[in-house]
């Protein structure tokens, strides 16, 4: 029998808990052992919870007890769980995280520290889709090209939303924090942050950089209007939260933010609360992994699978190699990020106005390729809606600073990137 300590019996901690006793049976079957959760840690034991095994609040009597074979955390925050974990991999216990905070701060540190103790991670990108196997094992025989991945569920929620309903953003927020899928203060879903250290722990998998969220380009949705939605419809686009990581000539390039892709996209085709993961190998091609991202039973699901690996036997090194990767490869900064941009100015409307737009897009190395014109509210405004050819962000940003100083045009110019 294999016994399972939990640090956090919150909704995930408790599907994990139901889940192994519900479905005892078929888990040993394909584990080859019983495995059963005896003990939980949570911060007030006076919550009822709908799950019937012993609980404490005191972590460190789940990780130093006799009884626990394999500590599971997922309690969220990254310090705490730092502690813990780091406890737990030096007392010889494997650890299954869900916390993909933890990793986006301290994965490398945690390798160090595991040495040949399991650690394993699949429920901390992506819910129930099993992306952390893919890179690790499936797709062990490629260099990969690309990761493009629907990351949150909130934000894709909302942006669908948004497009097909026609929604502004701040009532598909409303309607998303009503239905639980956004949390009353939803910043670090619709901020970008919850998919950046999502992007960062398939980064260190699949490029072996060890990136800080820091580091790396982190945009949300919280800017997307109606005109930014039309104008993708109108010219073949949907518009999506998505977190990219690309092998380019001189680096990797790692970023989230909302994007500009073909509607006819494969990834394009996701909608609602689901997630999915575009991975481009240099000898598969490109494989895709959908399913839904978040909920008790499916992170439950790839929580246990981690656990069932474990007791087969079935290690490996946490980040999926055992000498360094890609060698040579490095995190390219923010203004080295190359890709085309839609641009949204609110302009005077008057002779020479559109001259001076292009000329000053022209002196920063801005070549446009589509444009377009609507009518502002205002009477005496107009909209300019621009696509630009491929340039460097450190060019994008100083046109934008350009624009803003001209007098004929007013201080919110609006960006997203394409990624075609």
């Amino acid at each position: 029998m294999v016994k399972v300590g939990i640090l956090g019996v919150g909704t995930v901690g408790e599907s994990v808990a139901k889940i192994l006793i519900e479905n005892g049976d078929i888990i040993e079957a394909r584990a080859g052992r019983r495995i059963v959760p005896v003990i939980g840690a949570v911060r007030d034991l006076g919550k009822a919870r709908s799950v019937d095994i012993p609980l404490t609040d005191d972590p460190m009597e789940v990780i130093e007890s006799a009884d626990v074979d394999i500590v599971v955390e997922l309690m969220g925050g990254v310090e705490e769980p730092y502690r813990l974990v780091k406890k737990a991999l030096e007392e010889g216990k494997p650890v299954v995280t869900a916390n993909k905070a933890l990793l986006a701060y301290h994965r490398y540190e945690l390798q160090e520290i595991a040495g040949s103790t399991p650690l394993f991670y699949e429920a901390s990108v992506a819910g129930g889709i099993p992306i952390i196997g893919a890179l690790r094992n499936g797709l062990s025989a490629n260099h990969i090209e690309s990761i493009k991945g629907i990351m949150n569920g909130t934000c894709n929620f909302m942006l669908t939303k948004m497009i097909d309903e026609g929604a502004d953003y701040e009532t598909v927020l409303a309607e998303a924090q009503e239905l639980g899928y956004a949390e009353a203060d939803p910043t670090f879903d619709v901020g970008g942050y919850d998919a950046a250290h999502k992007l960062l722990i398939l980064g260190s998998i699949a490029y072996g950089i060890d990136a800080k969220p820091e580091e790396i380009i982190i945009e949300g949705i919280e800017n997307i209007s109606a005109t930014d939605v039309e104008f993708a419809r109108e010219f073949g686009y949907e518009i999506k939260l998505l977190g990219i990581a690309k092998k380019v000539d001189d680096g990797v390039e790692m970023r989230v933010h909302a994007t500009m892709i073909p509607a006819e996209s494969m990834i394009a085709k996701v909608d609602g609360v689901m997630n999915a993961v575009s991975v481009v190998g240099d000898r598969v091609g490109e494989t895709m992994f959908y399913g839904p991202g978040a909920g008790g039973d499916a992170t439950a699901s790839a929580v246990i699978a981690d656990i069932v690996e474990i007791v087969r036997g079935n290690t490996g090194p946490m980040l999926g190699y055992k000498k360094g990767l890609e060698s040579g490869m490095k995190l390219l900064p923010p203004e080295r990020v190359r890709s085309h941009y839609y641009l949204k100015l609110k302009v005077v409307d008057r002779p020479g106005v559109l001259a001076a737009v292009t000329s000053t897009l022209g002196e920063h190395g801005i070549s446009i390729e589509s444009m377009l014109q609507k009518p502002s509210r205002l009477t005496d405004r107009v909209r300019l809606l621009f696509t630009t050819h491929e340039c460097y962000e450190s060019e994008i940003r100083e046109a934008i600073d350009a624009l803003r100083s001209l007098d004929v045009v007013d201080d919110s110019v609006g960006m997203i990137r394409i990624e075609k």
